[in-house]
């Protein structure tokens, strides 16, 4: 075994990572009582009993590039309020063990790392994760049996959501599902979608299960860790009283007049539990909306969003060039740069190596996006782009969002009614947040209850409107309004067996003779 770890260790330029002196050394040392101190706190929360669930940590060296860092696990089928840093197993930047523990004598079990490893590795490689927490706790297995089908929990406006990295009190967090197994290791190839389908997650709930949490540090894995469980047992407790927690209303589940009746079905719901008794819960209904030609002109997005993603795309490349945020969109345009080039798609040229030169990186990148613009091209690489550069827009007042006058009347009411609203749009979930935020009628985000992108499938498939049925907790697909201006889009929501009604605005494309749907010139008409 030390051969193959300094052979390892060796691949990565670092061979004195593997030596007795730095396994041995202070950095270790401290990881591995990190590690000891987190598994009895973890403990007492009731997160990791039963010899279950697990954390790893990064060992922090300043002389080590991140991705080559030590990392300390704790081993498996192991009391973990009785670990101490002898326990831990220690491992290469790669997966490797370098140091394993001593037998110890009955009753205990020969020592086995942690059978959640390969998941661990997952969020080291494709989130650079300085520390993971698989927990057991309770809450956040029960969080995923409230919906069966769903693979998303969703919650908006509570005030522990500032506590995830990279959201804010109006946001809504949205934490993908995976379903469970029969042994930990086989979950990693699903946990590894999730992590690709949810770039911005920093956790995966496992149904029945448990859930997967990591960050950039161990602080920050373990505070975002105490803040999803304290928003799963919120929610828990607020279904039981039957209040919605994925709108932003938190009006009572299935009412419809919420203002009306919601202080006597809330003391209902309170007597119910007094006596042991379970509240019942109506079905949902929701409302899913277009955002071209539905709530906002064509023209806005036409003449003035694209032209200014256009005009500033070589200035944004080249001013965030080295942020975390660019090299990601410049590897997800890569990606479908090179599949263009395959299929001959016209406007595409080669994208040099990130190691050559910055300006002609830059200049590439700027022809191809100039020509996905041109061609109106609804792909998620071009969308997450245009989101990041319009979000400097409204940042820097040179962009405000247009929705038609009757649409925050509407949206106003329907939340009244305790009716979920949510946004299905080719621009991104971010492009359509910063929309909504910097209206000329305030923040209407308040009124939506999530954003739906191409990520969940394309807009004239009929699956990606069952995806959004399975997501949003309804009953049957049937209980979904879908308002779009687009009859491809109307025809695939009805195949999916959504009611459809198709918006007509000024600016419009006409509609087929014949077409059968029912149209509406304002939301008031709904």
């Amino acid at each position: 075994m030390a051969s193959a770890a300094t052979a390892v260790s060796a691949e990565e330029g670092l061979p004195h990572l593997s030596s007795q002196a730095y396994l041995e050394g202070k950095a270790v040392g401290e990881s591995c009582a990190l590690v000891a101190d987190l598994c009895r706190h973890f403990y007492n929360l009731g997160w990791v009993t039963g010899t279950g669930g697990s954390i790893t940590v990064k060992v922090h060296d300043d002389a080590v590039p991140k991705p080559h860092q030590l990392i300390v696990m704790s081993p498996s089928g192991v009391q973990k309020e009785r670990m101490v840093p002898e326990d831990m197993y220690v491992l290469s930047g790669s997966g490797a063990v370098l140091s394993a523990p001593s037998q110890k004598p009955y009753p205990h079990k020969p020592p086995k790392c942690t059978d959640c490893a390969p998941l661990f590795m997952k969020a080291y490689q494709m989130r650079n994760a300085g520390a993971v927490i698989h927990s057991h706790g309770m809450e956040s297995c029960l969080i995923t049996m409230l919906h069966p089908f769903s693979k998303e929990f969703r919650i908006t406006h509570m005030e522990m959501i500032k506590g995830i990295q990279g959201h804010g009190y109006y946001d809504e967090l949205v934490i993908p599902i995976i379903e469970n197994t029969a042994h930990e290791r086989e979950l990693t190839e699903s946990l590894s979608q999730a992590m690709a389908a949810y770039p911005k997650a920093t956790a995966v709930l496992v149904r029945n299960h448990g859930i997967y949490v990591w960050g950039d540090s161990w602080i920050n894995a373990k505070t975002q860790a105490e803040c999803y469980h304290y928003l799963f047992d919120a929610a828990l407790k607020l279904h039981q009283l039957g209040i919605d927690y994925s709108s932003p209303s938190h009006g009572l589940i299935g009412s419809t007049n919420a203002f009306q009746d919601k202080n006597k079905r809330l003391n209902d719901a309170v007597k119910a539990l007094e006596n042991g008794e379970h509240c019942p819960e109506t079905s949902r209904h929701c409302v899913v909306l277009d955002i071209e030609g539905t709530t906002t002109p064509i023209t806005f997005v036409t003449d003035v969003l694209f032209p200014y993603a256009r005009d500033n795309v070589r200035k944004h490349l080249v001013s965030t060039y080295e942020s975390d945020e660019t090299k990601e969109d410049i590897k997800l345009l890569r990606t479908q740069i090179e599949e263009d080039l395959k299929q001959g798609v016209s406007g595409s040229v080669p994208i040099p190596p990130n190691d050559d030169a910055k300006n002609d990186v830059v200049e590439s990148l700027v022809t191809n996006v100039e020509a996905m613009i041109k061609a109106d091209r609804k792909i998620t690489s071009l969308k997450q782009l245009q989101g990041h550069i319009w979000r400097a827009g409204y940042e820097n007042k040179e962009l405000q969002g247009i929705v038609y006058e009757d649409v925050p009347e509407a949206l106003k009411k329907w939340n009244a009614n305790g009716t979920k609203v949510y946004i299905y749009s080719s621009g991104s979930r971010e492009a359509q947040k910063l929309l909504f935020a910097n209206t000329l009628y305030g923040d209407l985000r308040k009124y939506l209850s999530g954003f739906f992108d191409t990520t969940v499938g394309n807009k004239r498939e009929s699956r990606s409107y069952l995806e959004i049925s399975q997501t949003v907790g309804v009953d049957k697909p049937s209980q979904i309004l879908f308002v779009t201006d687009v009859y491809q889009e109307a025809v695939a929501a009805k195949a999916a067996g959504l009611e459809v009604l198709i918006s007509v605005r000024p600016g419009n494309a006409p509609l087929p003779d014949n077409h059968g749907f029912k149209t509406i010139c304002s939301f008031a008409e709904v």
